[in-house]
């Protein structure tokens, strides 16, 4: 059965969106790309409507992905949560993911890469704390240990440590030393390279090394 289209209007609450109108009624919405293609009097069989209605959930659910991806890059694994969580269904996820990676849009190896350099940059991580936080986006091993394959925990820890010790300079090195572990251990960084960061840092501020020397390992309670 075939149905003549009365009406095509913009949605007010979504300008692109058009409401499509059969035989006098409404009768659903379309994305503007996918409803670019009809026209006032033109028929629509029952096939050609749920053919519409397939392109639309795709077109739909790819604007939505590329809205996700205007904040940041993100992680396949991410995009095929957040469409899951929006009640789209497999197929369509899978065309997405498809359509994102062909245009570049989506890399799992460049969000690693990304994601790395972000850290040390602004939130410095250990080794262990970015192969954690990577899987947690859902990239699988190989991809994780490729781009760590050269990570410098030592250079990362003594960032971190250098920022920190800004706020913990004026305390006495017991202090001083229990706080930066605590804060290193947070942020994945093992106990023989957070010793070598933090004495590093507190010479560099302090240029007491005696102070250093002097104190067991024993004496830190993490």
């Amino acid at each position: 059965m075939e149905k003549k289209i009365t009406a095509l209007k913009a949605q007010k609450r979504d300008r692109n969106r058009v409401s499509v109108f059969l035989d006098g009624e409404f009768a659903f919405g379309l994305s503007r790309i996918v409803a670019a293609w009809l026209q006032v009097g033109q028929t629509l069989s029952d096939e050609k409507i749920i053919e519409l209605k397939g392109q639309d959930a795709r077109e739909s659910a790819y604007q939505q992905a590329l809205r996700w991806l205007e904040y940041r890059d993100r992680s396949t694994a991410e995009i095929q949560r957040n469409l899951q969580q929006r009640g789209v269904t497999e197929e369509v996820i899978v065309e997405v993911l498809a359509r994102l990676q062909r245009s570049g849009l989506i890399d799992d190896n460049r969000f690693a890469r990304l994601w790395v350099e972000n850290r040390n940059e602004f939130r410095p991580r250990g080794k262990r704390a970015l192969t954690y936080e990577l899987r947690g986006k859902g990239l699988d091993q190989t991809a994780v240990e490729g781009v760590l394959a050269d990570f410098d925990d030592r250079a990362a820890a003594y960032s971190a440590a250098h920022r920190q010790a800004r706020k913990l300079k004026d305390l006495p090195w017991l202090d001083f030393r229990r706080k930066m572990f605590g804060h290193l251990a947070r942020r994945g960084f093992d106990y023989e390279t957070s010793k070598e960061a933090i004495t590093r840092v507190w010479e560099e501020w302090n240029g007491e090394s005696s102070a250093v020397n002097t104190t067991p390992d024993e004496e830190v309670d993490l």
